[in-house]
């Protein structure tokens, strides 16, 4: 009987163990063919973004958690030490953003990386 027990416990300890993970989840393309990959300036491309999804609690009259994202010099700040990205990739150790929210539609992920990459262009 204790021979049971043990082979069904061992059992469920590698059944339990074993998952699959969406490739496409935990490496999302950001190179996604449907994404506009023309311009990533902050007035063309990022500013819309931020304000659609962040402003409500992050624009200067608003100021939650004493994050103020509103204008370019504000946004770079966050951009710059990684803040932005961590907060909006949901990242370990940062608070995912936007708030008790998803994810970012994936293309405005891609926008906002590439605008990181290339220097924060305006």
């Amino acid at each position: 009987m204790k021979k049971i027990g043990f082979v069904l416990l061992l059992a469920a300890g590698f059944l339990g163990g074993c998952y699959y993970d969406i490739e496409s989840e935990l490496y999302p393309d950001f190179g996604a063919a449907n994404c506009d990959s023309t311009t990533f300036s902050y007035v063309q491309r990022i500013e819309p973004i931020i304000k659609n999804n962040c402003y409500e609690c992050h624009a200067a009259s608003a100021n939650l958690g004493n994050v103020n994202l509103e204008g370019y010099n504000q946004l770079k700040i966050y951009a710059d030490n990684g803040k932005l990205w961590g907060s909006i990739s949901h990242k370990g150790g940062f608070s995912a953003m936007p708030k008790d929210r998803g994810k970012l539609q994936i293309c405005d992920l891609y926008a906002i990386d590439e605008w990181i990459k290339r220097g924060l262009p305006q």
